[in-house]
């Protein structure tokens, strides 16, 4: 057993590392007015260009969607720090319904898309800086390092993510329901935008009252799911992992359901081995899957086509 002597120790050295930790970390500060500064130039830069490339989105506009985003950046970034999760889209929706709505029937969409994207670029990249800056402190990194990495990141991103939207633009069908990229979340967006500016009233018959008994009926799931003993709650279903394929399509739940059934198997042969690795071979799977699309965009540009497929049909077409 411990004794109090060796408690007192432990709790004297977990001290003295977190005070090392924000010594570290706050020797190369970022200045505030430097912040402030980029914010705001960054802003001009946007205020001018963006009403160019979107005409229905004014300059005045654009600049409501940068005053109310640091507000909003501030709610998400503190959000993902305590659950590694961002949320970025729920905070476009603002910007995509209130604009919408201001602009109306003329050009309406294309100015609450726009928006939407503004808000949720400001609002993601604070996030992102916040979980490097909590990675700098983890490691014992510079913050100022942390930040100019950040910002070498965001160069290369401009540059090389029209080049990348361009190679799936021109080697796929983007957007076409039968085809691999259906790109639900233009549509899902789209709709909300024409929602903003119409109302409730042009939705479909019993849409609204749909919505609002899933809604329901996805908090009394979570809370089961919260006063049920875990012997049983792990049989109840997630909500949000039920709603995912309705967005994304069901190749998603098929590959979710494919990885699943391996971590079951693992942990029953070796579970010290998948606590362990899991996490590294899931993140594998996922990455050999993004980065298969590449050469298949290439492929498809250069008009080669596998030398297998397979195809479903009705009996009686084949």
């Amino acid at each position: 057993m411990l004794s109090d002597d060796d408690d007192d120790d432990d709790s004297s050295q977990l001290e003295l590392e977190h005070k090392w930790r924000d010594e570290i970390f706050l020797k190369d500060r970022i200045p505030s007015w430097f912040a402030a500064s980029g914010y705001v130039v960054l802003a001009a830069i946007s205020i001018v260009t963006i009403p160019f490339i979107f005409p229905p989105l004014k300059w005045y506009l654009v600049l409501c969607t940068y005053i109310l985003a640091p507000a909003l950046a501030f709610c998400n970034s503190y959000g993902t720090g305590l659950t590694d999760w961002s949320p970025v889209s729920t905070y476009g929706k603002i910007g995509l319904f209130v604009i919408a709505a201001l602009v109306g029937p003329n050009g309406g969409v294309i100015a609450g898309i726009a928006s939407s994207a503004v808000m949720m670029s400001i609002v993601a990249t604070a996030a992102d800086l916040m979980q490097d800056f909590k990675t700098g402190y983890l490691t014992l990194s510079s913050a100022r390092s942390m930040f100019v990495s950040q910002l070498i990141g965001t160069a290369m991103g401009c540059v090389i993510a029209p080049l990348t939207f361009w190679l799936f633009w021109t080697a796929f069908d983007i957007g076409s329901p039968d085809g691999p990229y259906k790109a639900p979340y233009a549509v899902i967006f789209r709709e909300m935008a024409i929602l903003g500016i119409e109302g409730f009233s042009e939705l479909p018959k019993h849409c609204l009252a749909l919505c609002c008994g899933f809604f329901v009926a996805a908090l009394l799931i979570n809370l089961l799911r919260d006063v049920t003993p875990k012997k049983f709650s792990q049989y109840i279903p997630i909500p949000m992992a039920m709603a995912v394929p309705f967005y994304v399509g069901a190749y998603f739940a098929v590959d979710m359901f494919v990885g699943t059934v391996i971590l079951f198997v693992w942990e029953r042969l070796n579970r010290k081995d998948a606590e362990d690795y899991a996490g590294a071979v899931a993140s594998g799977l996922i990455c050999g899957d993004g980065i298969w699309t590449i050469p298949s965009a290439i492929l498809s540009i250069l008009r080669i086509n596998p030398p297998i497929c397979m195809y479903f049909g009705p009996s009686a077409s084949s």
